[in-house]
């Protein structure tokens, strides 16, 4: 199978790729920096250049003949929330988005994708307390929920051509980036803790099962509309500071305090002051075995000899 990839050269990306290639798929990739792509992906990848997602489509040449498209690309989301970073992490995806599907709908019918499957994020459910949420519940209103809720609807808009499935995915858990990379050094040195108080859920998630998750939406026909990419076993930040102190031999019972994290990151606090409890229900109803079902293993997992 040829599978095109943008955001490839993220965290999720490259490991996408990677597992691709373990089963014997061919590799595209959409990139700004081509010649970056081809050094990062390794020589067996196809790069393709989409120097101005939020201005331009994709070259055709790079979605013909190509089976299955995981759209992974935008600004990342851990920023302090400027006016301008707003715009940047809103335009990123509605716009990059829009112009991937305009040129999946101007692909020739007979050489078109069958499948999208668009990132999304469990922002789409705003701050909530801690009732399970599965993919029926209703979306947020606040800024991160505005911008999820537009971008699955930009995604949705190719789902008269083909299918599309948006992946609602969570705090991924993974050295190399994302959430648990910026906590380490703080644990590391004994000064983690509880977040305002640490009675929030965490949507949490494996690498691996980002991947395995993924990887059956590209796969089976019955995965369509909105699938939630956490684990099974949601947490609450005290009980995720917790295991994360116990996996590295280090105390973790310094709290720290909501207005603290509010003066350091500004609006964007509210995504670590608050959480949802976000369970995947359509990912069960698929049949998808997690590899990393439970917190403590999973994070043993992932610092290895940490």
């Amino acid at each position: 199978m040829r599978v095109l990839i943008t955001g490839a050269t993220g965290t999720i990306g490259l490991s996408l790729a990677d597992a691709l290639r373990a089963r014997g798929d061919q590799v595209v990739a959409l990139s700004r920096d081509p010649e970056r792509g081809r050094s990062v992906l390794g020589a067996g990848a196809e790069v393709y250049a989409w120097a101005r997602p939020t201005e331009e489509q994709p070259p055709l040449e790079a979605l013909a003949g190509v089976e299955a498209v995981v759209h992974l690309l935008g600004e990342p989301v851990s920023q302090r929330w400027s006016d301008d970073a707003k715009q940047r992490i809103r335009d990123s995806r509605l716009l990059g988005t829009r112009s991937l599907v305009a040129a999946l709908k101007a692909v020739p019918e007979g050489a078109r994708p069958r499948v999208l499957v668009s990132q999304s994020a469990t922002g789409y459910y705003g701050p909530r307390g801690d009732a399970p949420l599965d993919e029926l519940a209703s979306a947020g209103d606040d800024f991160l929920a505005e911008v999820v809720v537009a971008w699955e609807g930009e995604a949705q808009a190719a789902a008269s051509i083909m299918r599309v499935a948006c992946t609602r995915t969570g705090v991924v858990l993974s050295r190399s980036g994302g959430a648990l990379a910026k906590m380490l050094p703080f644990f590391k040195l004994g000064i983690g803790g509880p977040v305002a108080g640490g009675r929030q859920y965490v949507p949490w998630i494996h690498l691996d099962d980002v991947i395995g998750a993924l990887l059956r939406c590209v796969d089976d026909a019955g995965a369509e509309g909105p699938v939630n990419v956490t684990a099974p076993n949601p947490v609450t930040n005290a009980e995720l500071s917790r295991a994360l102190g116990q996996a590295l031999g280090r105390p973790a019972v310094l709290p720290v305090p909501g207005i603290a994290v509010k003066l350091l990151y500004g609006e964007m606090a509210e995504i670590v002051t608050s959480g949802q409890r976000v369970v995947p229900a359509r990912l069960r109803q698929l049949g998808y075995e997690f590899r990393h079902p439970e917190l403590e293993p999973a994070l043993r997992d992932v610092l290895g000899d940490s």
